[in-house]
């Protein structure tokens, strides 16, 4: 049985992050709308509780980030039975290793992004997702807390260029969608 262990505040003030006494996923489940959550039992009961946007569920937190309008006090303990109800931990899989397609900068980069960038957005209840790398331009989405907060794409997003350019390549940029 997942228990939430504690609720936390996130940089995004619509955003709250759901810490479980269990691993949930192995890998970033988003979801913008109630419609994307069918299917997911999880995700479903969350949206079922009202005021709620989206959902991102990533390790052993859950991120739910409300509508501006709505209330924290009205909400917070429907979305932990929410997830205490719903919740199952995940089953482990083995440890995942960059496709062989991928090149040797690709390799670096998720490195880079896995090591030292999905840790800190993890903290603070969001995720990073690499959608493309073409002509010197990491492509990222971000998730959760960090997809509506104005700190994702003033101050980190030039903070994973500067790390990347020092790292890997100065004529690398990063762009996010």
């Amino acid at each position: 049985m997942v228990k939430i262990l504690s609720v936390q505040p996130t940089p995004n003030p619509e955003a709250l992050k759901f810490i479980a006494s269990a691993r949930l996923t192995e890998e970033a489940l988003e979801f913008d709308d109630r419609r994307q959550a069918a299917g997911d039992p999880l995700a479903q009961a969350i949206f079922d509780v009202g005021p709620v946007a989206a959902v991102f569920i990533l390790d052993r937190f859950v991120t739910v980030t409300k509508f501006a309008a709505a209330d924290w006090d009205s909400v917070i303990d429907k979305i932990v039975q929410a997830i205490e109800t719903n919740a199952q931990p995940a089953k482990t899989s083995a440890n995942v290793h960059v496709s062989p397609k991928d090149d040797e900068r690709m390799a670096k980069i998720r490195k880079i992004i896995d090591e030292a960038v999905r840790p800190v957005l993890a903290n603070d209840g969001g995720g990073l997702e690499i959608l493309g790398f073409q002509n010197n331009v990491l492509t990222v989405q971000y998730q959760g807390a960090c997809g509506g907060c104005p700190n994702a794409t003033a101050g980190t997003l030039r903070a994973i260029q500067n790390l990347l350019q020092s790292e890997i390549d100065p004529q690398i940029t990063v762009d996010s969608i």
